[in-house]
């Protein structure tokens, strides 16, 4: 009895005692977030700021053995989430005159790319945070990453970034820098290298210093190799083919994710984040302008139609305008978030697999599992 009676509760809640926010319905909120238990979340944690409060809404499981629901203060692997702040801490010291945008990566890191095609004398600092490097991607090399059983054997492996961005070297350049676009990880770990050229400093100890500490992030870490979530936390579950069952993917070494993914944060600070970053708190006018100068990222639409892509964020279209979004997706994590332009409403939530499975019979997607939830958070639902 004990058991149902903790399943009912964890199938679905809203934080209590939240405060009313203006055009949010708790319930149209609650139903989306219900939803994406039918596109295969085991569990779902959504905060929306307004104006007016905080809503949190949750549904489903934060471990699916225990039938617990996701705590309501769950830290989560941000995934790529982590490239704004990457992007961030690079844009600042532009601001400080330490490098420009046009700087040649060759500048910064003599040598490092080359072979292939890809050439680090024609790739700027800008077409690395935009993405429009043409570098390829160095996790096609970590096949581990694939399978569940070599997961497992590789899961606490460290790896360094000058090491991945030796293994992309090895495949050919995707397009001449500034002529396309393409999403790579590989750009991110370019970027930290950086810092750490510029800075002296680690990338980690950079966002510490300059973004968590300031903001007062305080469930918002830059683990190493730290392969542990602090608690609470949901379990992070990880299906590596449709016919195999779920693995705990909770514990891994973050190592091989880097600058391009490797954060650990919550509802919370990312939201803090996301607003104080959209209303100037973090860079100058100068270069908030840069990071919010987009290019069309056709590559996304099949999830974001019509998405554009700045320097480490992205402006996806909606009804009542857009928002600004980086997500992020990690083994046993997937991570969503989105702020209005005038930083006024902001939305983050985590799902506790990046492996989705919906169940028989649901439609098939065409667009993010979590698209309603968000429109609603930041178009308002009344």
């Amino acid at each position: 009895m004990y058991r149902t009676v903790i399943a009912l509760v964890a199938l679905t809640g809203v934080m209590a005692g939240a405060a009313p926010a203006n055009g949010v319905d708790r319930s149209v909120l609650q139903r989306d977030a219900d939803q994406l238990l039918d596109y295969g979340a085991p569990g779902v944690l959504a905060e929306v700021d307004t104006p007016s409060g905080k809503v949190k809404v949750r549904s489903g499981y934060g471990d699916t053995a225990a039938k617990t629901p996701v705590p309501w203060n769950t830290h989560f692997r941000a995934g790529s989430a982590t490239k704004t702040f990457t992007a961030t801490v690079l844009l600042q010291l532009v601001g400080e005159g330490r490098l420009a945008l046009d700087d040649t990566v060759d500048h910064w890191l003599p040598g490092v790319v080359t072979g292939n095609g890809n050439d680090g004398t024609k790739i700027t600092v800008r077409n690395l945070l935009q993405h429009t490097s043409g570098l390829p991607e160095y996790t096609q090399d970590l096949t581990f990453l694939n399978n569940a059983k070599d997961f497992e054997a590789n899961r606490f492996r460290t790896l360094t970034a000058p090491e991945m961005v030796a293994m992309a070297m090895k495949h050919p350049s995707n397009f001449e820098p500034g002529t396309d676009w393409r999403y790579s990880n590989t750009n991110y770990l370019l970027a930290g290298m950086i810092i750490k050229k510029v800075t002296g400093h680690d990338w980690q100890q950079e966002v510490q210093r300059r973004i968590i500490a300031p903001l007062g992030l305080h469930n918002t870490t830059t683990p190493y190799t730290n392969p542990y979530l602090p608690e609470p936390h949901a379990v992070g579950y990880q299906r590596f083919a449709k016919d195999e069952a779920d693995i705990d993917a909770t514990v891994l070494n973050p190592t091989w994710a880097g600058a391009a993914g490797a954060i650990v944060s919550d509802t919370s600070d990312l939201n803090t984040f996301l607003r104080a970053l959209v209303t100037g708190k973090l860079l100058k006018p100068a270069q908030l302008k840069e990071m919010q100068t987009t290019v069309r990222a056709s590559e996304l639409d099949p999830v974001w139609p019509g998405a554009r892509y700045g320097l480490g964020l992205a402006w996806v279209p909606t009804s009542c305008g857009g928002y600004w979004s980086h997500g992020g997706d990690i083994h046993g994590f997937k991570t969503r978030d989105a702020v209005s332009a005038d930083g006024t409403r902001s939305a983050v939530i985590t799902i506790n697999s990046d492996s989705p499975v919906a169940k028989p019979g649901v439609p098939p997607l065409t667009q993010d599992m979590t698209a309603n939830l968000v429109r609603h958070a930041i178009c308002g639902t009344s």
